[in-house]
């Protein structure tokens, strides 16, 4: 009786969400969800261990879920894209799995930006993204200069590349016994060797990168059965939307926060710090369709550090209410740029403050100003997405796992000063994969065209504050920001050591003090 109720359901879609700090698996009507591991360290070290992605406990959650996995298609994942993964063909991981918020590669950025001409940036021209630690392929130069292994394995031509999607889909197909190594557009799009225009890994950028192109996984589209396919985190939730329109725009709030507004058929590259990059493209012959992207690289982790760094919560929930009793952040404000600033600065010397403190400040004041942090880093995104759009946004649809705090999302109304749309149906990211994966050719489960989309609940927050308010609040954060910028200097290896003698008037002086004090010395023997 159990299997014939399953049987009626009829063929079910699985999703894989792979975040930063964990799993998630969709599939209607519900969903599991797997903590992973982030090691953090000292120096902007940041890094998940890859095994586990997929080990029995795993499995066994699977298991637990009694899923008829005879009707189920899991063919569609979404996955961080900007974690680069080294692997044996012999299924050894080579280094843990470096994040996105990674900082070690800092120097590796200052040493290829060198070698870029100032009036010729082909790497942007080619992949609508700065030279920053953001992205895979300075990770992956990071990982061939400083760990031995990977550059024996690469020279023995033992080793295959790729971000957490194209392991898992290795993995998941067969790994060392016929695995498919493969990735989509937008995963690709996130390397910095992919061309946006060819939808091709790029000749130029993988030499000036030093990254042999045959350990890079074949490139396809976002909606199509190779075994396991997959589509880029962000790229699953403007799907997931249902942002198919050009100008239509989300907001995700994870770890960090991500805004995308479809710009269609068309490349548009920003003039306000914003990335260029592939939306998706669902199915092998449809057509491709971009995005601008602005990245925020602290938004869920900066109340993952109150509660574990700070102590001020216990848990993550804690936070509304402490910001609830106070309302206000007195004159407080927090730019966690824990990891730098990414979108619209792309400053990789700041660092985080807290500051307009007073002695009246409590940790109640630091959770709201936490939570301002979030929603004055989204109106920065905005603004420059309004400007290069050049049509501001009527409203903002939003996202993830931070939109069940009410006190965040009104705030969020409030600093933008437009409405702020939530759908009732929260992980949107998963949802997105899904829609992918059923309306695949070969799955059809559902189809994707605007005529057979239905309405989908929301939840709308409106602005309730003036907009002077909004703009005296949002000026005074700029002012924070400016003071972020600047903590951290690299000192070149072409300028030697600091040294007190660096000082022309200083140097002159204790040379002129050493001569008096011999010459005394002469005299009075």
């Amino acid at each position: 009786m159990a299997a014939s109720k399953k049987a009626v359901l009829g063929p079910l879609v699985g999703a894989v969400d792979q975040g930063t700090s964990s799993t998630r698996f969709l599939v209607s009507p519900g969903n599991l969800l797997y903590p992973l591991q982030v090691v953090l360290g000292p120096s902007g070290f940041v890094a998940q261990k890859t095994s586990f992605y997929i080990n029995e406990e795993g499995l066994d959650q699977l298991r637990i879920a009694t899923i008829n996995c005879s009707v189920c298609n899991l063919n569609n994942m979404s996955l961080q894209k900007l974690a680069p993964v080294y692997w044996f063909f012999m299924y050894i991981i080579l280094f843990w799995s470096i994040v996105w918020l990674d900082l070690r590669t800092q120097s590796t950025v200052e040493s290829l930006s060198k070698r870029i001409p100032g009036n010729n940036n082909f790497v942007k021209s080619k992949t609508g993204l700065p030279l920053s630690t953001y992205f895979s392929a300075v990770k992956l130069r990071w990982l061939l200069d400083n760990v031995r292994k990977v550059q024996k394995a690469v020279e023995e031509k033992r080793a295959l590349f790729g971000t957490i999607d194209s392991w898992l889909i290795w993995s998941l197909t067969g790994g060392v016994n016929g695995g498919v190594h493969c990735t989509d557009v937008t995963n690709a799009s996130r390397t910095m060797l992919f061309n946006i225009h060819s939808l091709e890994w790029d000749k130029q950028l993988c030499e000036f990168f030093g990254i042999p192109m045959e350990i890079l996984p074949n490139v396809r589209s976002s909606s199509e059965i190779y075994g396991l396919m997959c589509l880029g985190d962000q790229s699953a939730a403007l799907v997931g939307q249902m942002c198919f329109q050009i100008g239509q725009a989300k907001n995700t709030y994870g770890t960090g926060c991500f805004l995308l507004c479809n710009t269609g058929h068309k490349c548009v590259f920003s003039d306000h710090g914003l990335l260029t990059t592939v939306a998706y493209k669902l199915g092998r012959d449809k057509p491709v369709y971009y995005a601008l992207e602005g990245s925020v690289a602290i938004a869920g982790a900066v109340i993952r550090w109150l509660r574990d760094n700070l102590g001020i919560i216990k848990t993550s929930e804690e936070i509304e209410k402490l910001a609830k009793e106070v309302g206000t952040s007195y004159g407080c404000y927090f730019v966690p740029a824990f990891s730098g600033l990414y979108a619209p600065y792309w400053e990789p010397s700041a660092r985080g403050i807290i500051c307009g403190l007073t002695q009246f400040t409590n940790k109640c004041h630091i959770a709201f100003a936490a939570l301002e942090a979030v929603c004055f880093q989204t109106r920065e995104i905005l603004d420059a997405m309004n400007r290069d759009c050049g049509i501001p946004l009527s409203h903002l649809q939003v996202d993830g796992g931070m939109t069940s705090n009410k006190i965040l999302m009104q705030l969020q109304a409030d600093i933008l000063y437009i409405p702020v749309v939530k759908p009732s149906m929260p992980e949107t990211t998963a949802l997105g994969a899904a829609m992918a994966a059923g309306a695949a050719e070969g799955v059809g489960v559902w189809s994707l065209e605007p005529e057979d989309l239905s309405a989908v609940t929301m939840e709308r927050f409106e602005p309730q504050i003036n907009a002077e308010e909004s703009e005296i609040r949002y000026s005074t954060w700029k002012k924070a920001v400016m003071k972020s910028m600047g903590w951290v200097t690299t000192q070149s290896p072409e300028s030697g050591d600091p040294s007190i003698f660096c000082s022309l008037p200083l140097g002159f002086f204790i040379v002129s003090s050493m001569v008096m004090l011999i010459g005394a010395r002469y005299i009075s023997g």
